[in-house]
């Protein structure tokens, strides 16, 4: 009795006690996800390869670990692809960043077309080693960008999927 007291505190000691996922959803609704502790918001300005939006990024760190969902609309359905990918290559920029694997899917249903890109990448901030695990949606006129990024090694695979397959766009 006393090992397996002794085994189930070692294992409950593996565990993340530091995360502490909750359901988020977006103020205007427009998309949900679980975030491993309690975000902030803020928005800027910015510019996705000439088209000019604002974007709504809402953010959780735990430990070195950053937990972050972009928000933006580019006005235009049409513009959504182009600005996608400028997306993806600002945020690789960020962190002089190298993909190492990448996936992009296309779909169209009655709501309209939805393109994903799916990335996994490697680069430096601040001297250090960085790896991004990211979800980049467009989902008509409106952009989203999911992302956990940290120190390579503070990235667990489970944590990484938790969060990104957890992201729901609503409309």
């Amino acid at each position: 009795m006393r090992t397996l007291l002794i085994l189930a505190t070692f294992l409950l000691a593996g565990c993340s006690p530091h995360f502490n996922w909750r359901e988020f959803t977006s103020k205007d609704a427009s998309y949900q996800v679980l975030f491993p502790d309690k975000p902030t918001t803020a928005s800027r300005q910015i510019d996705l390869n000439g088209v000019k939006t604002t974007m709504t990024m809402t953010a959780a760190e735990v430990g070195d670990i950053l937990f972050a969902v972009g928000q933006a609309d580019v006005g235009d359905a049409a513009a959504a692809s182009a600005a996608l990918a400028a997306m993806q290559t600002a945020l690789l920029k960020n962190i002089g960043g190298t993909v190492t694997s990448n996936a992009t899917a296309a779909a169209t249903n009655n709501t309209g077309t939805r393109i994903t890109r799916d990335i996994d990448a490697v680069g430096t901030r601040n001297g250090q080693p960085v790896r991004m695990v990211a979800h980049f949606e467009a989902r008509g006129r409106s952009l989203y960008q999911v992302v956990v990024a940290g120190p390579v090694k503070a990235i667990k695979p489970e944590q990484a999927e938790q969060f990104i397959s957890s992201f729901k766009a609503l409309k």
